[in-house]
């Protein structure tokens, strides 16, 4: 290396993210200057599907996490059901709805309070005005801020419970709906708990009305609100976000992709399907393939769509650093997540925030965090209004009978995004299962094209000081992604 003041440093193991993740960075005058994200576990899950029944997709796919199985249930589900031309009854759906957006709703509180406001309570900060503040509330384990929200998270979680059993690993979800009807007085118990946990989001998270945080439209709206709330942990994020200018940390490549989370009808969603590249384009899935070029895996000599995907170890590939694979959307690189689909679906907030170039712009780690929050707000009122629609005595799944020869695709937002399943069967076994997670999108490595991913871009530029291992900017920006490692190469 030409220049004497570049270095490379290895970092990791991270504390308080789901799985295994290391990072190379390279630092030239205390700045990144180029960043390669490794995902060290390989688990191979899709090789153990191979030659399975069909149905058997939903008992292995949610084992990949245990903190975001359900969004694997989900998209089996799915590409079992379009493998058949199956679209399931309206209770199955709606039912499906409540169980997806409370693994969701419940991981985005996770995030929040136990994996990224505690960097904040290290003594790193501790001459920061508000630091005092933060670490009694958010210091990891001795915080006051866990001792609510974990009962709160747990009561939530009782929503899986009567609609599919049990959390995690549920076979409730099923191709053709959901296996557990819901009687009368289990829609109270259900309609009960939303109440509840909106209390607790309104008084403690956000310090007032759901509707009203989820009709913030800018900037000054935003700002309104934290001055207004200045007890609730929404507020207080705001404030420290603002004192640390997070919003000029860890912008990547601005492209967002989403595939519609929370079906309504055959072709409608909460949030909408489609990509935001300086506006908004309809997604086209056959533009998806995967690039292995950087991948400890071979028998790919090109790019290729899950359908005809491999995945196949190869810990002798000369350019390989991820057991990760490089996910592309028509050849360009995505984030996915909650910005993602907010901006997709058009939220006021997320889009003037990510325009904004006065202050920040683009996806930055305080926008991807109030994206997160917001969803919280979004959400709830919409999962009240399904567990009204549910009507027991109806039918919630129908029966399934998956053709020896067929293929389907499960396309659905996880918490942390995109999370698509592609299933191919032959003589009435599984010839090839491909998984691309949110977290593949995210934390790829490079293509081809020598394209980073979207962490790896990220990082570049971020400036660390001459000790980048004692550096918190960068778990933030790595936080901000909420990574699950595990799901990354499943």
């Amino acid at each position: 290396m030409s220049n004497k003041s570049s270095s490379r440093k290895i970092l990791g193991p991270f504390n308080r993210i789901e799985g295994d993740l290391e990072v190379q960075v390279e630092v030239d005058q205390g700045t990144i200057t180029k960043a390669w994200v490794n995902s060290p576990l390989f688990r191979g899950f899709e090789q153990m599907l191979h030659g399975k029944v069909p149905q058997d997709a939903l008992v292995y796919t949610p084992r990949i996490c245990g903190i975001c199985s359900v969004s694997q249930s989900v998209a089996a589900a799915q590409a079992l059901a379009a493998a058949q031309g199956l679209t399931p009854c309206n209770n199955g759906t709606l039912a499906t709805n409540i169980i997806l957006a409370a693994e969701n709703l419940a991981d985005h509180l996770t995030h929040f309070y136990l994996f990224f406001m505690p960097d904040f309570a290290r003594d790193t900060y501790k001459d920061k005005p508000w630091f005092n503040d933060i670490h009694t509330r958010f210091k990891a384990q001795t915080g006051t801020a866990a001792k609510e929200v974990l009962p709160a998270r747990a009561a939530f979680l009782h929503l899986t419970g009567l609609l599919a059993g049990k959390w995690p690993h549920s076979l409730a979800l099923q191709p053709g709906g959901t296996t557990r009807p819901v009687e009368a007085q289990e829609k109270i118990r259900i309609l009960t708990t939303l109440g509840t946990f909106r209390i607790f989001l309104q008084d403690v998270v956000f310090g007032g009305e759901l509707e009203q945080l989820a009709a913030l439209s800018n900037e000054d709206d935003l700002q309104d609100w934290a001055q207004n709330h200045t007890d609730a942990d929404f507020s207080k994020f705001i404030t420290l976000a603002d004192n640390l200018a997070l919003n000029q940390l860890g912008n990547a490549c601005d492209n967002f992709m989403s595939y519609g989370a929370y079906q309504t009808t055959d072709s409608e969603h909460l949030f909408k399907a489609g990509t935001w590249q300086e506006e908004f384009l309809a997604l086209n899935p056959d533009d998806i393939k995967e690039d292995i070029s950087h991948s400890w895996l071979h028998a790919q000599s090109e790019a290729k769509h899950p359908y005809q995907g491999s995945t196949i170890v190869d810990t002798n590939q000369d350019s390989g650093y991820s057991w990760c694979k490089a996910p592309r959307l028509n050849g360009q690189v995505m984030e996915v997540g909650a910005i993602a689909r907010q901006m997709v679906d058009g939220h006021p907030l997320i889009r003037h925030l990510v325009a904004d170039n006065n202050n920040g712009g683009g996806a930055n780690v305080r926008t991807r965090v109030i994206a997160r929050l917001l969803e919280l707000a979004l959400v709830v009122p919409a999962m009240e209004q399904w567990a009204h629609q549910l009507k027991p005595k109806e039918p919630f799944c129908l029966p399934t009978v998956i053709p020896d020869d067929s293929q389907g695709a499960g396309m659905v937002e996880a918490a942390r995004g995109s999370l698509g399943h592609w299933i191919r069967v032959k003589n009435g076994r599984i010839l090839n299962y491909q998984i691309i997670a949110p977290t593949t999108w995210n934390f790829s490595p490079r293509d081809a094209s020598d394209q980073p991913g979207a962490l790896e871009l990220a990082l570049q530029n971020t400036h660390v000081g001459k000790d980048e291992n004692a550096s918190v900017v960068i778990q933030h920006i790595i936080r901000s992604f909420d990574p699950c490692m595990v799901c990354t190469v499943h």
